[in-house]
């Protein structure tokens, strides 16, 4: 079975208990796990996602220039500065 381009492997309860390292083995090296109790999915073991290495500075332009009154009061509040 797959699972966009992932290998997905069914495994019931029992036989997960059983091989439950190997089964963490296989599910780190990308690989899905299912587990099902009477023929139905339950619970699935995966690869936890690293997130990506962040870069100072690789936003820049992204997001637009401030406005010089960026940080001033705003008009709505007006009423609840006096």
């Amino acid at each position: 079975m797959t699972n966009m381009g992932r290998r997905v492997t069914v495994v019931n309860v029992a036989e997960a208990k059983a091989r439950f390292s190997e089964l963490v083995r296989r599910a780190s090296g990308g690989e899905d796990i299912v587990i099902a109790r009477d023929h139905r999915p339950v619970a699935r073991l995966t690869s936890v996602a690293r997130p990506a290495a962040r870069r100072p500075g690789s936003g820049r332009g992204v997001f637009g220039e401030m406005t010089p009154d960026f940080d001033g009061p705003l008009a709505d509040f007006d009423e609840y500065m006096k």
